[in-house]
């Protein structure tokens, strides 16, 4: 079948028209996307986008379609995808030297790019929409939940692996008195961090999870084990078990995938994050075996639509400030990303899990919060 006869069957499949007007229509600019998605499935379309050879209003919309019918599954599996499932299966692709390459290429990109469209907390994480619209109340609701989850106590040390530009740091120092230890591999974050946290309980360090000593009363892993890897899950379970006190918690918050796997979408991997990975329930939950107890999961992934939406809706305002230092290829990269993983999580093709762990369980049962 012609390339173009077999990408517009998906296109009727998902009820999608060729050079319609409805908001999620395609517009065809370059007849050589066809060729491009079926010869590269998603990286090819994606390719195609960068290059401006198509587009619709609601790339959202476009892609809920897409994905709700399933219509994508009717392209062949392609090269890339047989690829990047035999490289997942011989290469650590998160090991030592791998696993910088996702800061030099994602979060080094710039912090004035970043912090336009994130809250003033600066969390680049799924926020707590729970009875609010708002994306600065909705992040304050999930640092708020992640501290009553991990039951913060004044003087608690607490170490946070993957701090970010320092948000969380910040909040539970400020709001909770408590004493944090923030790692990244980001050097930008880690810049702006110190800056954001100075004069407050703060250290943030450069280092590698694995390499991790001393003795923390609290663990918090937010929005960093998607960089890990299914290979070196247990072995972080193993330094965080090592790390933590017996009488403390340990909260891990992921995106994650409802049936287990071992790569993601090869656009994602080669354009956003680098060498990336979405867990599942059961590749953590196995990795904790012999290390913690599991105490609680919590599935809050319908909100993580609002918050891809808001951020989008605050970069798109903010871009005249920064189209001439990164230009419209970076623009239409965010704007892929950001609605195609908005109709990922509204499909609930995507999770968001909260869980909380114990090194041998809480005595009298853990009280969870939501």
């Amino acid at each position: 079948m012609h390339s173009k006869d077999l990408v517009l069957r998906v296109f009727e499949a998902a009820g999608i028209q060729l050079n319609g007007d409805r908001p999620w229509d395609i517009r065809v600019y370059d007849e050589r996307f066809f060729s491009r998605v079926v010869t590269h499935g998603n990286l090819g379309a994606g390719e195609a986008y960068l290059d401006g050879w198509w587009d619709a209003d609601r790339l959202d919309e476009t892609f809920a379609r897409l994905f709700s019918t399933g219509a994508v599954a009717r392209i062949p599996k392609c090269f890339d995808s047989m690829l990047g499932a035999l490289r997942a299966r011989f290469i650590n692709a998160q090991d030592r030297s791998r696993s910088q390459e996702v800061a030099r290429r994602h979060y080094d990109l710039g912090n004035d790019l970043y912090l336009v469209f994130l809250d003033p907390y600066n969390q680049y994480t799924c926020g707590y929409f729970k009875d609010t619209t708002d994306l600065n109340e909705a992040q304050e609701k999930k640092l708020d939940l992640i501290c009553r989850k991990l039951q913060l106590q004044p003087g608690d040390r607490v170490l946070d692996i993957g701090c970010g530009w320092g948000g969380f740091a910040k909040w539970a120092a400020e709001r909770r008195g408590c004493h944090i230890t923030g790692i990244s591999i980001s050097n930008e974050q880690i810049a702006y961090a110190r800056q954001f946290t100075d004069g407050l309980p703060v250290d943030i360090h450069h280092a590698d999870y694995r390499d991790l000593t001393g003795q923390f009363d609290k663990i918090l892993v937010c929005g960093m084990i998607e960089h890990v890897g299914y290979r070196n899950y247990r072995e972080l379970m193993a330094v965080a078990r090592r790390v933590l006190k017996p009488s403390g918690l340990f909260l891990l918050h992921t995106i994650g995938r409802a049936k287990s796997a071992t790569t993601v979408d090869a656009w994602i991997e080669r354009y956003i994050f680098p060498n990336s990975m979405v867990p599942s329930v059961s590749q953590l939950s196995t990795a904790a075996e012999g290390s913690f107890v599991l105490e609680d999961v919590h599935n809050f992934g319908q909100y993580y639509e609002p918050t891809l939406l808001a951020w989008w809706d605050n970069l798109q305002a903010a871009w005249p400030s920064l189209e001439e230092k990164y230009g419209t290829r970076i623009y239409r990269m965010f704007r892929y990303y950001l609605l195609s993983c908005a109709a990922a999580f509204r499909t609930r093709d995507l999770q968001l899990y909260q869980f909380v762990f114990s090194p041998a369980g809480v005595p009298g049962g853990y009280k969870a919060a939501r």
